[in-house]
């Protein structure tokens, strides 16, 4: 019964893959972990379709809890979009202001730009998932204009 759901569910995921507008050639996926069980690698073929790209995880249990309920995960699944290069931000994620060169910080080998030495300075304080959320969230990543990359 789980082989027959888990090719049900690999035809799905087949089928739409036209139908995403990620960038052109291959993700790097190199040194990016599964935000389920962050001491694993992902893997390529383990992926649900997200926000017209795709986040990728280890194995199909993961998949399938992403695929039940997403909301609790989308902070990380949000980065992982940006860690992959298929999202790029264009604004501060606290404030939606315009990005001063000099005020970013690496957050999960994402750099993350602010407006100004304030929202680099609460960014600065905040840590581990606390930190992800308010930087990745749903509502951070409408204020910093985070983008799909388009096909070239």
């Amino acid at each position: 019964m789980k082989n027959k759901w888990v090719v049900a569910l690999a035809l799905a995921l087949i089928a739409s893959v036209g139908t995403s507008a990620v960038m052109a050639g291959k993700v790097s996926l190199d040194g990016v972990k599964c935000m389920m069980m962050p001491a694993k690698p992902v893997k390529e073929d383990k992926f649900v379709e997200y926000k017209d790209a795709k986040v990728y995880f280890c194995c199909p249990g993961c998949v399938k809890k992403f695929g039940t309920d997403s909301k609790p995960f989308a902070a990380k699944a949000n980065h992982q979009l940006v860690l992959t290069k298929q999202y790029e931000q264009k604004k501060c994620p606290l404030s939606g202001g315009d990005i001063n060169a000099e005020q970013s910080i690496t957050v999960g080998d994402v750099k993350v730009g602010f407006c100004c030495g304030n929202c680099k300075g609460k960014a600065e304080k905040m840590e581990g998932d606390a930190q992800i959320e308010a930087l990745f969230g749903d509502e951070a990543f409408k204020k910093g204009e985070y983008t799909l990359v388009k096909e070239k």
